[in-house]
């Protein structure tokens, strides 16, 4: 019995022991796990941050390099005759012209009629233009000593593209004479035997780039041409095609090339006068090396006179100071000055229809300084050692058939002039303006004529120009100069007495959109004679309003 027992209990733990294993092999709850001994200890990288307390960078004291190429309009050549201004008309305000459109009239003491207008349009970034038109005629107190003269002129311009921009322009010009120096005052002459008049048609179209190409390039080629007629119906054409280019190297050098071309036909109204030809075209390479304080221009011009090869030098240098207050020029140069019957009867209305035209080949050799003293003072002084070539010189024609009141063109071969010339000026933005230049000529070396007929041996300018106030402005010119020489009718030699002519002007705002002028010419009422037996105006005025359009404020 007691065994029995034993092998009960005996089988009931082996089937317990049985179970508990099966069951401990069928949990699935337990979690796994892996355990590894090292003595490795991983670390983190330091990780970089962002540093906002970067250090400013260095000042930059270095100067600007600044490139100028401003023209110095003091070197003018004196020894170009002056035309005659009978009757000065220029009353405009120095201060800005507010307005884009306007009409000026008046009346005057010699019976002056005066119109001008001026209207614009487009909105002067992409396209403008501009229509200017002026009339103006006077009686003097002698008999024919009237004058007329009309001008008429559209310009516009258009932005074809970002970096080009095409101008052009269209006008008329129109002036009435009359050859009134006869002497003495009491001969008759009908009056279609001594009216002269000449009319001007002309256009002008060009192209330019606005700032250099990708390649360094400037050009701005035009091309210009005139119809100029007379009362005699001679007419004359111009063309001139001018084709300018620049292309710089680096940042200092700069390679200039422009070729031009200047073509003149005058065709007389008399069948058997022959038909005048005259042809020129140069070139003008040059080499450019541009510094703050030192220009140079390194070139040649070669140039075809009808024909006729010549070759003139083109050397010009400017030293100046860093501060640009005082600037050393110096300059050897040559040119061809095309002589046409439009450019003589601008110089003398008065003229004989010329059987020749010879262009006039002009060297230069000059030195000068120009600075400024402040902000206001400005000052510019010249010396110039000149050879003329061919130069058109007027005497009186005092032949049988003459009785001096026309002028003849004749030719001097030769032609040496020293030319002291002088600017000094002073000016306050647009509130006061003061500028007086001075130039002496003297002429030696002529080999076909005694004395330079007509040209002038002192010149005495001075332009002032004073804002009163916000809504007046005054403004007056003083010209005089020593008088030229002349040929009288036995061939002696004659001088002519100088001038001294003060004009002043002003004008005011009245109302928002009328302004009232007035200009009074020849003060101290000097009949002078700029062309011997051509006595100007005396004392005159001439007064007005001006009517504006969209007056801005």
């Amino acid at each position: 019995m007691k065994q029995h027992f034993y092998k009960v209990f005996f089988s009931a733990s082996l089937i317990m022991l049985i179970g508990y294993s099966v069951n401990a092999q069928n949990d699935t709850t337990r979690k796994k796990s892996v355990n590894i001994t090292s003595a490795f200890k991983p670390v983190l990288r330091e990780s970089a941050k962002i540093n906002f307390n970067a250090s400013p960078p260095t000042a930059d004291t270095t100067r600007p390099k600044l490139q100028y190429d401003i023209p110095n309009p003091s070197l003018l050549l004196a020894y170009q005759p002056g035309s005659l201004k009978p009757l000065a008309l220029q009353v405009d305000s120095n201060s800005a012209f507010d307005n884009k459109n306007y009409i000026k009239a008046g009346f005057g003491s010699l019976k002056t009629p005066f119109v001008q207008a001026g209207f614009s349009f487009g909105d002067g970034n992409t396209a403008g233009g501009n229509i200017y038109a002026k009339y103006v005629s006077s009686q003097g107190k002698r008999e024919f000593q009237d004058i007329a003269s009309t001008r008429v002129k559209l310009s516009g311009f258009y932005k074809a593209a970002q970096n080009r921009e095409w101008d052009a322009s269209l006008g008329m010009k129109g002036d009435k004479f009359y050859k009134y120096g006869f002497t003495p005052e009491s001969l008759s002459f009908p009056n279609d035997s001594i009216k002269q008049t000449f009319q001007t048609y002309y256009a002008r179209v060009g192209v330019h780039n606005i700032n250099k190409t990708e390649f360094g390039l400037v050009y701005s080629p035009e091309v210009r041409i005139d119809i100029f007629t007379d009362a005699q119906k001679n007419s004359e054409s111009n063309t001139v095609v001018d084709i300018p280019l620049e292309k710089s190297v680096g940042q200092d050098f700069a390679v200039k090339l422009g070729v031009t071309f200047d073509l003149t036909r005058l065709s007389p109204k008399t069948k058997s006068a022959a038909t005048v030809n005259n042809t020129m075209y140069y070139i003008s390479p040059s080499v450019l090396y541009r510094k703050s304080n030192l220009n140079l221009q390194l070139g040649i011009r070669p140039t075809w006179d009808n024909k006729t090869f010549k070759m003139f030098p083109n050397f010009l240098a400017e030293i100046g100071t860093n501060d640009q207050r005082f600037t050393f020029q110096a300059g050897w140069t040559g040119y061809l000055r095309k002589t046409t019957y439009q450019y003589l009867a601008s110089i003398n209305p008065w003229l004989w229809l010329p059987d020749k035209l010879q262009n006039t080949r002009v060297e230069e050799r000059f030195a000068g300084f120009k600075g400024a003293v402040g902000d206001h003072f400005t000052y510019s002084g010249k010396v110039a050692f000149n050879k003329l070539t061919n130069q058109p010189l007027f005497i009186n024609d005092t032949s049988a058939l003459g009785d001096g009141k026309s002028f003849r063109v004749v030719n001097e071969e030769g032609l040496n002039v020293l030319n002291l010339g002088g600017e000094v000026g002073y000016t306050v933005e647009e509130k006061f303006s003061l500028i007086t230049s001075l130039s002496f000529n003297q002429y030696t070396g002529l080999k076909n004529n005694r004395k330079a007929w007509g040209l002038l041996p002192l010149e005495f300018n001075t332009a002032l120009r004073v804002q009163v106030m916000k809504d007046l402005w005054l403004k007056s010119d003083l010209f005089a100069w020593s008088g030229p020489s002349y040929l009288k009718k036995g061939g002696d030699v004659g001088e002519l007495g100088g001038a001294f002519d003060l004009n002043a002007g002003l004008e005011f705002r009245a109302t928002k959109n009328l302004n009232l002028w007035a200009q009074f010419n020849n003060i101290f009422n000097q009949e002078y004679q700029r062309w011997s037996q051509y006595p100007v105006y005396g004392f005159n005025f001439v007064g007005g309003i001006v009517f504006s359009f969209d007056q801005k404020h």
